[in-house]
């Protein structure tokens, strides 16, 4: 597990990329990072953000001077698997639907406190670094990493979806949530089983999160029935 103060992909302290145009909120967050074991790069566009080399986690505002901050989301996520925690005054849902629908791994609200962003900070790294070797992937028959599912296709070898042999874009969390539920398709999941396991036992996020990623899927695959949802309970996955 790599906590704050722990060494981050190359032995040094972890890599923080701070995209903040505004100096009086930039300013005593790096210092308050800094302060927790993280090296922190500030830039203040997302010109600089895309340019600056790379890092092991982006804090990343919306509201940037030259460029919307879901555009620098959606080039950073096109470009690799960084994780993403987005820090913006746009609490709406529609712009948190959006930020994690691109891949965003976090969502947070300003104002926030230093003790809430290094934990939601060390969360989201737990998680990055626990991608690499998912449950799914656990010893298994040859073969067994991809399913027919009816008209559904999941390989988890390659992270790929099909329907009716057409590919489906998910991102990175809607493919664990998809995968976790068609490893045994009707079966019903809690809510709780899913964030622990899609997300993390100690996820600070909002439970809201979760719904977001459900529409998600649901919206892709093209049909609204593929997940059911168990009122009070959880999910499930119908396979037709």
């Amino acid at each position: 597990m790599l906590n704050a103060g722990q060494a981050g992909r190359n032995g040094t302290s972890t890599r923080v990329l701070l995209v903040e145009d505004d100096s009086r909120i930039a300013g005593p967050l790096t210092e308050g990072l800094s302060r927790y074991g993280f090296a922190v790069e500030r830039v203040g566009t997302g010109a600089d953000a895309l340019a600056a080399a790379p890092a092991d986690l982006v804090l990343l505002d919306l509201g940037l001077p030259d460029m919307d901050g879901i555009d620098v989301c959606r080039e950073l996520r096109a470009a690799g698997p960084v994780p993403v925690i987005m820090l913006t005054a746009r609490a709406g849902e529609s712009d948190r639907v959006v930020g994690l629908e691109l891949g965003a791994d976090d969502y947070l609200a300003k104002p926030f406190s230093l003790r809430e962003l290094v934990a939601r900070i060390r969360a989201v790294l737990r998680r990055a670094h626990a991608q690499p070797v998912p449950a799914a992937a656990a010893p298994a028959p040859a073969g067994a990493a991809v399913q027919e599912l009816g008209s559904l296709t999941v390989d988890r070898r390659t992270r790929q979806v099909q329907v009716h042999g057409r590919q489906v874009a998910l991102a990175p969390k809607e493919f664990d949530l998809l995968a976790l539920l068609a490893e045994d398709p009707g079966a019903v999941y809690s809510r709780q089983q899913i964030l622990d396991q899609v997300w993390d036992p100690h996820y600070f996020g909002p439970t809201k999160t979760l719904d977001v990623h459900v529409a998600a899927v649901r919206r892709k695959l093209g049909d609204p029935g593929v997940i059911e949802t168990i009122r009070r309970v959880g999910f499930r996955l119908v396979c037709g």
